[in-house]
Parts: structure tokens; C-alpha cells; sequence
């Protein structure tokens, strides 16, 4: 699996790098700047993008700005972004453009090799890798004249560990409830928020994500 990494600071991009290449991936190109980023995504046409938020000459969101513009050119293009900040703005832009394959995860929440491995696997296999707190960021920005504010408090929580891209059993086991009990909670969601139930996880992940990026 050809991977392209953008992180500007040397250590962690080396660190990255022998990670990466540890579980079997095979570095197409590590970079460091947002010009670089978008000319190896053009070229190199790799199956998953690892990309920091803020990369020189910018240092702002040039980034997700280059992973935006690569999956207009290539709709679907696996991206992981891995930062130390929420760019709510254009987060909820490439979570919401419907063609899966898309991850968020914070440098500081990442706690070992497997769990960063595992969300680049997912997300270049056409999954979904989310921080919660990612999703609790985006999920505060809804006020509570919309549909989603019609939810309770357990709903909501079933609706960020489905965006994280959980299974029912999955969220049962965290919540520690019946899987019946989150099948039910599922389609209150799904009702309140006037979205088609799907038993694709995530599809119903994007489906949430698209529907929270409305009224931006």
C-alpha cells in the first residue's frame, strides 16, 4: 500500500516514515510543504494521504487545503489528516463531500502504533478513522433549533462513536448496553435527523457528517 506523508517537522515525519514502513506500507513520498504535498498527490497517485493540517509556506491549512483539491481531481482519494488542531471549516468540507475514505485524528491522542496503523488501514480501505473529539467539535457547532438538537443525551453519544466508525456492537460494548438497545437508538437518529438508515457503517457515518455540514 502506497502511502504519501506531509508533516514539516523533521522527527515526527522520520518517526512516521519507519512506522509506516514497519507495517509493510510502502512510502511513495514524505514531504514537508504544501507545494510538495500537492504535486506528489498529482503524480504519484498514492492509495492513502497522511497530511498535516499546517504545512509551510502558510503554516495555517494549506495542508487540508492540498488534500481538498487532490480529491477534486481524484474523487475518493483516502485521506488521514493527523494534527494538533480542528480547521472546523474545512474538517467539515472534506468529511461531508460524500466519497468515504476520510480520517481526523489529533497527534497528542494517538497512543500507540496499532491505533494509528489500524485508522490508516480503514481509511485507505474507504473507511472512516475519527478523534471524538473531532467529532464533539463539530457535533457543538449544530445549535438546538436544528434537528439536531432533538436528540437526548445517550443518542448523541451513540452518534459520535457511529462517526468514529463503530459498529452497533462496538458501541454497545463502550456503552455498555444490549446491541438491540443501539440498534433502536440508531434509528431514532436516523428519524430525527430525516436520514436513510444503512446498513453500510460507513456510509451512515458520511451520511451523518454530510447532514451536519448543512446550513455551514
Amino acid at each position: 500500500m502506497r502511502v504519501v506523508l506531509a508533516e514539516d517537522l523533521f522527527l515526527l515525519r522520520d518517526g512516521l516514515v519507519r512506522m509506516l514502513e514497519a507495517f509493510d506500507f510502502e512510502i511513495a513520498a514524505a514531504v514537508e510543504t504544501g507545494p510538495e504535498l500537492t504535486k506528489a498527490l498529482a503524480e504519484l497517485e498514492p492509495d492513502v494521504a497522511v497530511v498535516d493540517v499546517r504545512l509551510p509556506p502558510s503554516h495555517t491549512d494549506e495542508g487540508l487545503q492540498c488534500a481538498l483539491a487532490a480529491r477534486r481531481a481524484r474523487p475518493g482519494l483516502p485521506v488521514l489528516v493527523l494534527s494538533q488542531h480542528v480547521e472546523q471549516l474545512y474538517a467539515r468540507e472534506l468529511l461531508a463531500d460524500g466519497n468515504g475514505g476520510v480520517g481526523y485524528l489529533l497527534k497528542d491522542r494517538v497512543f500507540d502504533a496499532e491505533q494509528f496503523i489500524d485508522a490508516v488501514r480503514r481509511v485507505a480501505a474507504g473507511g472512516t478513522a475519527m478523534d471524538p473529539q473531532v467529532i464533539q467539535q463539530l457535533l457543538s457547532r449544530r445549535s438546538a433549533d436544528q434537528p439536531l438538537g432533538k436528540l437526548t443525551p445517550r443518542e448523541r453519544e451513540v452518534l459520535e462513536l457511529m462517526a468514529q466508525g463503530r459498529s452497533n456492537a462496538a458501541i454497545a460494548g463502550e456503552l455498555v448496553v444490549t446491541e438491540r438497545a443501539i440498534a433502536k437508538h440508531t434509528s431514532n437518529i436516523f428519524g430525527k435527523l430525516d436520514l436513510s438508515v444503512s446498513d453500510d457503517d460507513n456510509r451512515r457515518v458520511l451520511a451523518v457528517l454530510a447532514y451536519l455540514d448543512q446550513g455551514r
